[in-house]
């Protein structure tokens, strides 16, 4: 049985100035098969990074397997697969082609370039470099990425049934319930180890969480109790001051005594409540420092404007097809005012493609007919936002947005403002995804098109948006392969399925 250690761990990037690790440290047995958790940017990936070495820090990381992480970079994707997979890994034909069964898919796929492979493939034939040998610990960097929900439960059967532990990112929280037994949490520069799956994970983070801050809320109200004693007695003491000099001017009456006595008791009373508030106030700042791992998820706005359509869209025998080959069985709904519909199918039945329709974007046959009102104000989030560039300012005076609500948005969903400065297409992946989707929550609509719109997005952002849609109870068409969520916010889901 082999370790991975991790002693006093401190990292952070020169140019953000914000450290993501501090004197982290902690042990993973290298039988596990470990989820790592934590809001985008919090370090998910710069960790996967440090234990390959790749990135300089201060600590130490010691291990006895090879990392290998997923998803390697294919150098030459014209050649066929086989031969772009040698180049990663040295392996036999029949290991290959083991793996690739047990991920259900034909390993004929090693014959054809890997430019033509679906996404899905790829990731499949990625994925079986992994466990071929075991003196390997794999990092597996979002498996589900271009999977769909058939293909998200074959990978995790596959990783369910391998025998050696890894460690794997990913956003699709009944996938990684599905597939970890411990849960290591990336806590606001600390690192947090919960043994189970991610339910488990959550329930006990929850508790944890509603403990710290109970006890930060009583101490909070003991501290203003003790604050408000403090400034009585303070008031006391002074009044008693001011008595003391006012007897002292009257001729005959004992005041030297009694002023002596009272400015002492006085200054005892003063000396006493400022300990007890001082005592206190240190105990709140201890108390305080013990919730920095505590996480404000604050919520989301949307400019929903529900016009007086009961019945937004009617689709009747709709068959789209290209060159003549039919994406799916002909298919007819109804969306009326408040329902969210979800479009559900494989990839590849055309879901993206009736969004397309609807948008009177897409360029192969169609036949059936679309009925809606005229002048619907519609906002979409897209699978391809590249076009999106500029300057934060630009691009929302460009859409039309308001600007503080659009910053507000980004911000929420994670975004440090100190990337507010950054042009757009010099942004991550991630960042630019919440940009689109910021951009969609500021757009006033009636009706949200949203086409697979959690991709890039961490845990925290699925449960923005899912308390945003059970609130608001906007009318929107939605296409998403995370299960959790649909089950959460769709009122309708609709199954494409092939011709």
């Amino acid at each position: 049985m082999s370790k991975i250690e991790i002693k006093n761990l401190t990292f952070g990037y020169d140019n953000q100035g914000t450290i993501l690790f501090d004197q982290a440290s902690l042990n993973v047995d290298t039988q596990w098969k470990l989820g790592l958790i934590g809001r985008n940017g919090r370090g998910k990936t710069t960790l996967l990074k440090i234990l390959q070495n790749q990135l300089a820090y201060s600590g130490q990381v010691l291990q006895q397997l090879e990392f290998l992480y997923f998803p390697q970079p294919i150098k030459d994707k014209k050649q066929l697969t086989y031969y772009a997979l040698q180049e990663i890994s040295n392996f036999e034909q029949w290991e290959i082609e083991r793996e690739l069964n047990l991920l259900q898919v034909n390993p004929d796929i090693l014959w054809r370039a890997f430019e033509t492979l679906s996404g899905g493939e790829q990731t499949k034939a990625l994925l079986s470099l992994l466990f071929i040998e075991d003196h390997y610990f794999p990092l597996i960097d979002e498996p589900t990425n271009h999977l769909d929900i058939l293909g998200r439960r074959q990978v995790a059967d596959y990783l369910k049934k391998k025998r050696q532990g890894f460690i794997v990112v990913s956003h699709d929280r009944i996938f990684v319930d599905e597939v970890v037994d411990h849960v290591l949490s990336i806590e606001k520069s600390q690192l947090e180890l919960y043994q189970g799956d991610f339910s488990v994970y959550e329930e006990q983070k929850k508790i944890r969480d509603e403990f710290e801050l109970a006890q930060n809320e009583k101490l909070k109200k003991e501290v203003s109790r003790l604050k408000k004693t403090a400034a009585e007695k303070a008031e006391w003491s002074r009044s008693k001051e001011q008595d003391k000099y006012g007897k002292a001017s009257d001729k005959g009456s004992g005041a030297i005594f009694d002023t002596g006595f009272i400015g002492a008791r006085a200054a005892r009373t003063m000396k006493r409540s400022k300990t007890i508030v001082n005592r206190m106030e240190a105990q709140l700042t201890e108390k305080e420092s013990l919730l920095k791992d505590v996480e404000y998820i604050d919520p989301l706005t949307m400019n929903y404007q529900p016009g007086h359509h009961k019945r937004l869209l009617t689709v009747e025998n709709l068959t789209l097809s290209y060159q003549e080959e039919n994406l799916f069985q002909n298919i007819s709904f109804e969306l009326n005012h408040g329902q969210r519909v979800a479009l559900a199918g494989a990839n590849g039945s055309g879901k993206s493609s009736i969004i397309q329709f609807l948008l009177n974007q897409f360029d192969g046959e169609s036949k059936g007919d679309l009925f809606g009102p005229d002048k619907l104000k519609i906002s979409c989030v897209r699978q391809n936002y590249e076009d999106n560039h500029g300057t934060l300012l630009e691009f929302s005076e460009d859409q039309g947005l308001n600007h503080q609500e659009f910053l507000n948005n980004l911000h929420k969903l994670g975004i440090e403002r100190e990337v507010f400065q950054n042009r757009i297409e010099q942004m991550s992946m991630g960042q630019r995804k919440k940009v689109e989707l910021a951009k969609s929550l500021a757009q006033p609509a009636e009706l949200y098109v949203w086409d697979e719109p959690l991709n890039y997005l961490d845990v925290f952002n699925h449960e923005q948006l899912e308390k945003l849609i059970l609130s608001v109870k906007p009318t929107m068409l939605i296409v998403e392969h995370d299960q959790a969520f649909l089950e959460k916010i769709a009122t309708q889901v609709i199954t494409l399925t092939k011709k």
